[in-house]
């Protein structure tokens, strides 16, 4: 019996690492909703780009969307899940400007609550719980940092989404070889974070750096992907 659970350790271990080499690409959330018309209305007046309305006619109706910059998306209808309407909550969309994503929505008629932060080492409270857990202090993150800052908005039959704020993610979350931006508004963030961080540069250094393109670069590469951040 040694001997087979140990073959059997050693298949499954072989059997991870040939899993770990299959692409394997998350592109679909399914939520559930009431009025598959009210629905479809919600999420254009988002902004999102609707990829496919189908209906049969009789009974079974599919729509798609996927948000800005999104490399996943969400469908819902009728006769595609046995959910209840509104049950899905935690829906992350993640963003470099947590203002201007929430002033996005409220220009649409959306609405959404004002951001928020968590009670820095506390996770239980009163509130609605989210990803760092139960307490939601008014106001972004003191520091701005990554992950840190919230906001909150539903649909019309109460699947929960949040907005995150992250512009420098955690090492190893990325490909650091690859710099990749979603959006033009994306990129135009970065830039404005690299032209801050280089103006206090040049106040270190006492003198105008003729080589900003270069700089600029490089620390937009490494604010992506988590690495030390030039000085």
């Amino acid at each position: 019996m040694a001997n087979a659970t140990h073959e059997v350790q050693a298949n499954d271990a072989a059997s991870e690492v040939s899993a770990a080499k299959v692409a394997m690409k998350f592109e679909i959330v399914v939520i559930p909703v009431s009025d598959v018309d009210r629905a479809k209305e919600f999420y254009a007046r988002l902004g999102w780009r609707l990829d496919a309305d189908y209906d049969n006619g009789k009974d079974f109706r599919v729509i798609q969307f996927t948000p800005p910059g999104s490399g996943c998306s969400v469908i819902f209808g009728k006769n595609v899940t046995a959910a209840a309407p509104g049950s899905v909550q935690g829906l992350y969309l993640i963003v470099s400007d947590i203002e201007a994503a929430r002033d996005n929505l409220l220009s649409r008629g959306v609405e959404i609550g004002e951001v928020f932060h968590g009670a820095s080492d506390r996770y239980a409270g009163p509130d609605e719980p989210y990803l760092f857990g139960r307490i939601r202090v008014s106001g972004p993150d003191p520091a701005h940092s990554s992950y840190r800052s919230f906001a909150s908005f539903s649909d019309p039959d109460g699947n929960g989404w949040l907005f995150q704020e992250i512009t420098t993610r955690l090492p190893g979350r990325i490909d650091s070889t690859a710099t990749t931006f979603a959006s033009a508004d994306d990129l135009a963030s970065a830039f404005r974070r690299a032209e801050a961080a280089h103006g206090e540069h040049e106040k270190r250094t006492g003198h105008r750096d003729a080589n900003w393109p270069d700089w600029y670069a490089a620390y937009m590469v490494a604010e992506q992907s988590g690495k030390e951040l030039p000085q």
